[in-house]
């Protein structure tokens, strides 16, 4: 069974031949991994070029011009051969053993009569090459709980007919472009499971030259574009999804205008505990 890997990359030669090693070393062999090269001007392209000649199992496509990872995202998913896809960003790593334990939990999921949306897994989360935790993610997940945080992550592994069946990443959202597939993919083919145990190394090491770069204005525009495609029934979730616009990890504060715009979705007394704490953290 042939499973496709996908990464966007931009002027990350360094970083990227790392991630392509990590999937290229993989146990599970019968892999391909897609690279689409999104406008670099560094060496990225003759790296690719080279290390394809060695390893036949890595493509690339480059782009002309920057496309965004979302739109590079999707045109490495069409150009795929697996029965499977799953992606890994230019600044990751996967264990050695990861696509295998994935095939190896689906097998078994199915087996046992599930019939999961997609896969995830735990993660080792690095600063500056240092380790700082490992993930500790929920064991299943339903598109409800994405409204309250992004508790799978970065990836999923999946057939490539729900990425196709669910409509691909959404090329003009601004930011959570993540967040919102999984909402898709989790609503039209069911529950999320997890692999319990970690499979990728996950770098948060703040940078500047990712091919996401989210200002505020991103975010809230994300928040809104989500919020009415996902939540206008719902303003409960509209206000649980709005509370992910203020983690410590943007570092901004709740507004005047931010309580006005959620009290207007409704009165929700713990809801107003938690913004209040989120709008006078240090």
């Amino acid at each position: 069974m042939l499973v496709s890997i996908y990464t966007p990359t931009k002027n990350r030669k360094d970083a990227l031949e790392r991630a392509v090693n990590s999937v290229l070393n993989q146990t599970y062999n019968n892999i391909e991994l897609i690279v689409v090269n999104d406008g670099s001007t560094d060496s990225t392209a003759d790296f690719l070029k080279k290390k394809s000649q060695q390893d036949n199992r890595l493509k690339y496509i480059n782009n002309n011009y920057s496309r965004g990872a979302p739109a590079s995202r999707n045109i490495a998913i069409k150009n795929s051969g697996g029965q499977f896809v799953t992606g890994l960003d230019d600044d990751d790593e996967f264990l050695p053993e990861r696509i295998e334990a994935f095939v190896k939990y689906w097998q078994l999921l199915d087996k046992l009569g599930y019939s999961p949306s997609c896969l995830y897994s735990q993660d080792i989360v690095t600063r500056n090459g240092e380790r700082i935790f490992n993930s500790h993610k929920k064991g299943m997940i339903e598109a409800s709980d994405l409204f309250e945080f992004n508790f799978i992550g970065n990836q999923v592994f999946a057939p490539k007919s729900h990425y196709l069946g669910a409509g691909l990443f959404d090329e003009e959202l601004p930011a959570w472009q993540d967040l919102e597939m999984f909402m898709r993919i989790l609503k039209n083919f069911g529950t999320a499971h997890l692999l319990d145990c970690a499979t990728q190394i996950y770098d948060d090491t703040p940078r500047d030259d990712r091919i996401s770069v989210n200002g505020e204005s991103k975010i809230r525009e994300a928040y809104l574009k989500i919020a009415n495609r996902h939540a206008s029934k719902s303003p409960r979730d509209a206000q649980k999804l709005f509370f992910q616009v203020f983690s410590k990890y943007y570092g901004l504060h709740p507004s005047f205008k931010d309580w006005i715009q959620f009290i207007k979705l409704g009165l929700w007394p713990k809801g107003l505990i938690k913004l209040a704490l989120k709008t006078f953290r240090v």
